[in-house]
């Protein structure tokens, strides 16, 4: 991995940092953190000096409106990388479609959209999503990062994080009878089980303006357009403002 710098503008103490660890000691938990990775030492002494940017810094989720408690457990999100994952499905049971927000240190990184399913449910695209955001959480641990999965689906976190292990003692049966979408949990929580100790799973409310659930939705509702059953990177250029336009799920 290439070496990177770190401008801290407010956190525990500021200045150019020349590794993440130390720069995520001095951000973590601070409230109105603002930091950002430079591949120079030239221009992250710049960028210290010139102070930190208004309008270019792609920050985990900085749109959020009027929720100051929110605002501060988004700021806290201090992992290299942070997931944020939705579904969408119209009507409900129909065409449903999933979707990704990727954040690298700080900074938005990819967004991805797919796996269509002309007769799909709003759960069963939350939870393809989910499956999708692990996999990719395991991946990124396999590379040494520290990971955070975002989700607004409550079913879809409590299946795996809460439900799913009793299920499992139980057969695969709940208390009142057959699990919907068995196959689908039975994938996810496999990944899950993996990597639980080393992910950060957490709910997020949704359409409160958290940028990332925001895309993540906008993408989902992307895949379901397109009709597209594959996986894949969002082929445009990332252009926020523009993508936060789209349509919503």
């Amino acid at each position: 991995m290439a070496k990177k710098f770190y401008v801290v503008w407010s956190g525990r103490r500021t200045g150019v940092f020349d590794d993440w660890e130390t720069t995520r000691q001095l951000v973590d938990g601070h409230p109105g953190a603002r930091y950002k990775s430079f591949p120079t030492l030239a221009e992250a002494e710049r960028a210290l000096r010139a102070g930190p940017p208004t309008s270019r810094a792609r920050r985990i989720a900085p749109r959020v409106v009027g929720d100051k408690d929110l605002q501060e457990e988004i700021a806290e999100a201090t992992s290299d990388t942070v997931i944020f994952c939705d579904g969408a499905c119209e009507p409900n049971p129909g065409n449903a479609g999933s979707g990704m927000a990727v954040y690298r240190q700080g900074e938005l990184a990819q967004l991805w959209y797919g796996l269509h399913n002309p007769r799909g449910t709003n759960n069963t695209a939350e939870l393809s999503a989910l499956h999708r955001a692990l996999l990719l959480a395991e991946a990124e641990i396999d590379t040494g990062r520290t990971v955070a999965v975002r989700s607004d689906s409550s079913y879809g976190l409590n299946a795996i994080s809460k439900w799913a292990a009793g299920w499992e003692k139980r057969g695969w049966r709940r208390a009142g009878g057959e699990i919907m979408n068995l196959e689908l949990i039975q994938a996810i929580y496999a990944v899950y089980c993996r990597i639980e100790s080393q992910v950060q799973l957490r709910h997020v409310r949704a359409h409160v303006g958290i940028e990332g659930n925001e895309l993540a939705d906008r993408m989902a509702m992307y895949a379901v357009e397109q009709r597209e059953r594959d996986w894949l990177l969002y082929p445009g250029p990332i252009d926020v403002k523009k993508i936060l336009r789209m349509r919503a799920g």
